[in-house]
């Protein structure tokens, strides 16, 4: 018998309910922790066969290109963490001998890209970015025959069997810019 102005509890069933829909409401309005990058070029892994085009005069109006073929080489590092590419490319304006060094830190959740030619010795300032929707975006501040420049790398149309990278120049602070380097990979079969 109840007493008046008393409530009688909710059964178990009921409350699991009630929680329920509680606790769910509130992890919906939550929001999603930001994405690991660790792994955004793991697709990256493997041989590819490598066309590229380079503009030979960035940012002195020049519209001639020169066209190199040959291979890239992907390998993971430290468990993933980093990465070694290997670029070998010729044409008839010579060949460009690559590497790169691809760094994560888990910290900022970015990598850097670390690019060096074989005939220059040392490594070039990393861009540094991350992938938004499959799309990569790195940027760096960089000098130029004596001005400062914005380089900006993006790797774009990322499949299972080819993607693309294509570097920029902007001497305007990002006002512009030029493309003076577009390459695009696609994959060995059977490596």
């Amino acid at each position: 018998m109840a007493i008046a102005g008393r409530r009688r509890a909710p059964k178990n069933g009921t409350m699991t309910i009630v929680l329920g829909a509680i606790l769910g409401g509130l992890l919906a309005a939550s929001p999603a922790p930001p994405a690991d990058g660790a792994h955004d070029f793991d697709f990256a892994f493997g041989a590819w066969t490598t066309r590229l085009t380079r503009l030979q005069r960035p940012l002195t109006g020049s519209k001639d290109w020169v066209e190199y073929s040959g291979t890239t080489v992907v390998r993971p590092v430290w468990g993933g963490r980093a990465q070694l590419v290997e670029l070998d490319v010729a044409g008839a304006a010579g060949r460009i001998e690559g590497l790169s060094l691809r760094l994560y830190d888990p910290e900022t959740r970015r990598w850097s890209l670390n690019f060096a030619n074989a005939r220059g010795g040392g490594m070039a300032p990393p861009t540094i970015g991350g992938f938004t929707d499959r799309r990569g975006v790195f940027t760096s501040e960089e000098t130029l025959d004596g001005r400062a420049i914005q380089v900006r790398f993006v790797v774009t149309e990322v499949t299972p069997d080819e993607y693309r990278y294509e570097q920029a120049f902007s001497a305007d602070g990002g006002g512009t810019w030029e493309v003076n380097w577009i390459a695009t990979d696609t994959r060995v079969k059977g490596r």
